[in-house]
């Protein structure tokens, strides 16, 4: 495996544990495609660093839990409309 491939698997994985982030949010700020990040963590990091690995894997499975919730979250915003909608986006921010 490359050099800068290991790097920024290690980079991404240090990412989402310090952020608690997912892998959209990962992959938008690395500029790399979703498919990419997750290759990473999921494939790539456990033979680099199989610890950093596993602390990965428990963000990515809350993070996989929590999924339900923040689409509803999302979906109620849309249909929200004026003051009420300015004051929930207020709030859950």
């Amino acid at each position: 495996m490359k050099d800068y491939i290991e790097e920024r698997a290690l980079e991404i994985a240090e990412y989402i544990i310090d952020e608690e982030a997912t892998v959209r949010q990962a992959a938008g700020v690395f500029g790399v495609s979703k498919s990419t990040v997750h290759k990473d963590v999921t494939e790539r990091l456990p033979k680099i660093n199989p610890l950093i690995a596993t602390m990965v894997k428990k963000v990515l499975q809350k993070n996989k839990a929590e999924r339900h919730i923040r689409g509803g979250k999302a979906t109620r915003l849309k249909y929200m409309t004026g003051p009420v909608r300015d004051l929930f986006t207020f709030l859950i921010k």
